[in-house]
């Protein structure tokens, strides 16, 4: 009961706070790679705000993400994201080309 509480509270506080604008580039201005970091980014954000209401959670929460089911899964999503991305920049590049041959500049 003291641990859900505890959980509710931690989403409380991190759906209240927002987050600081100290890379606050659009998303569009951004390198097409560097979207590939938002989800530790949003791990990070759970673990502070969860490690403010409760260190124990918190520790919880640092052990889980070390666990090697967690780390191959992240790992084998960022190698293929990795892949989707440099397809889709090749396909871009493959549909200037087209688009410049048409045009014809």
């Amino acid at each position: 009961m003291l641990q859900s509480r505890v959980l509710v509270i931690a989403l409380i506080l991190l759906l209240s706070t927002t987050l600081p604008e100290v890379h606050s580039k659009s998303v569009f201005e951004r390198e097409r790679r560097d979207w590939l970091v938002v989800p530790d980014a949003i791990a990070s954000y759970v673990y502070e705000a969860v490690n403010k209401v409760s260190p124990r959670v918190g520790q919880f929460l640092a052990d889980v993400a070390q666990t090697s089911v967690v780390v191959g899964t992240r790992n084998f999503l960022i190698r293929e994201t990795a892949k989707i991305s440099i397809m889709a920049e090749q396909m871009m590049e493959k549909a200037k080309n087209v688009y410049t041959k048409l045009v014809g500049y």
